[in-house]
């Protein structure tokens, strides 16, 4: 079988918008690192960035299930000797909404140069607004 070598000018990549209230988070981040990623297209090759661009509005009204906006803890370091910080879901969701979603979305991306490239094409907002209006973005169900 040979591999699949697309030029980028051959690439057709349309506009997504998920509507994100009242889902589950993983399911959501699943279904658009998917998409962006482009494994829902026949010309899907892993070395090559053939995914879309998505957005992703009321990012703030997703929904976790086990009780885990409570038990869920968000670590980071500081760089600092024991500079080791947690933040549960529902604290860093009250302060930065978007912030659960798009920490989920890159942990299924890969964490390579592309992985960082591919996660520039999605656009997450906490409320219903946002301003890609001119790009005609297509509605995408999960």
């Amino acid at each position: 079988m040979k591999t699949i070598f697309v030029k980028p000018a051959d690439v057709d990549r349309k506009w997504y918008i998920i509507d994100a209230k009242d889902q589950i988070l993983g399911r959501v981040a699943t279904k658009v690192a998917t998409v962006l990623r482009g494994k829902n297209k026949p010309l899907y090759t892993p070395h090559q960035e053939v995914g879309d661009y998505v957005i992703v509005i009321n990012a703030s009204q997703l929904k976790v299930s086990g009780g885990k906006e409570y038990k869920k803890i968000y670590y980071r370091h500081t760089g600092w000797i024991g500079g080791i910080k947690g933040e549960s879901y529902q604290s860093l969701l009250k302060r930065r909404p978007a912030r659960p979603l798009e920490l989920a979305i890159k942990g299924m991306l890969p964490h390579s140069r592309m992985g960082y490239q591919l996660f520039t094409n999605v656009k997450i907002y906490g409320g219903d607004r946002h301003p890609h209006a001119a790009q005609k973005p297509e509605a995408l169900s999960l």
